[in-house]
């Protein structure tokens, strides 16, 4: 059997940075001179596929929850948005942003689209929603 040493539900990883103020904020796997560690998206486009379930200071262990579709979860809302609506990064640019998802934005650009939003949801609430598998990345092009 090949499949050995793999594991499901919420994984111990490393903290590449501050996570203690990030639980339910979405995070990346990255490297840290080839160790594991985990971090807030850099990149409107990071794919940003785990949930911070308990943060920890940086080079402590934190609780992340991978991005399942069998399960849901709540993620912190930039804006409002519906049942139904495509959540992507909330951009970036902003720190105090990082990890948080908005609706799939009118303005030109490209962008990942990471989860479904099964509520409605206003700014600021962990609005409950399912990983989108399938979608990647959506392009808005210019009026």
């Amino acid at each position: 059997m090949s499949q050995t040493n793999t594991r499901s539900g919420d994984i111990p990883v490393t903290a590449g940075e501050d996570l203690t103020a990030s639980t339910d904020r979405l995070v990346k796997l990255a490297s840290d001179d080839g160790a594991t560690v985990a971090k807030l998206p850099e990149a409107n486009s990071d794919l940003a596929l785990f949930v911070v379930i308990d943060g920890a200071e940086a080079g402590k262990n934190a609780s992340l929850r991978p991005l399942n579709a069998e399960r849901n979860v709540r993620v912190p809302l930039k804006g409002t948005c519906n049942p139904g609506d495509v959540l992507v990064l909330a951009d970036v640019a902003t720190a105090a942003d990082k990890g948080k998802v908005r609706t799939l934005p009118t303005a030109a650009g490209t962008y990942r689209g990471l989860l479904i939003a099964e509520e409605a949801g206003i700014d600021g609430q962990l609005v409950l929603a399912r990983p989108a598998t399938g979608i990647g990345n959506i392009t808005v092009a210019s009026p």
